[in-house]
């Protein structure tokens, strides 16, 4: 199952990532509150810094709603 995972950074700026698989957007979970959250994206490992909390949105975002 695939979905968006939506990270909040320690700025309070937001990341929105598409197409996740939902055992990778765990994995992110998991390593929320750390100083690093690190997860594998496309065989890369991808360092989004800390961010916490961390969400699921299961199915993609709608960007032509008006966000």
């Amino acid at each position: 199952m695939k979905g968006t995972a939506i990270l909040v950074k320690e700025d309070q700026n937001m990341a929105f990532i598409e197409n996740v698989e939902h055992s990778t957007f765990v994995e992110m979970k998991e390593n929320s509150g750390d100083s690093n959250c690190n997860c594998k994206l496309d065989n890369k490992m991808v360092n989004y810094g800390k961010v916490s909390p961390v969400y699921w949105y299961e199915d993609e975002v709608d960007w032509d709603y008006g966000y």
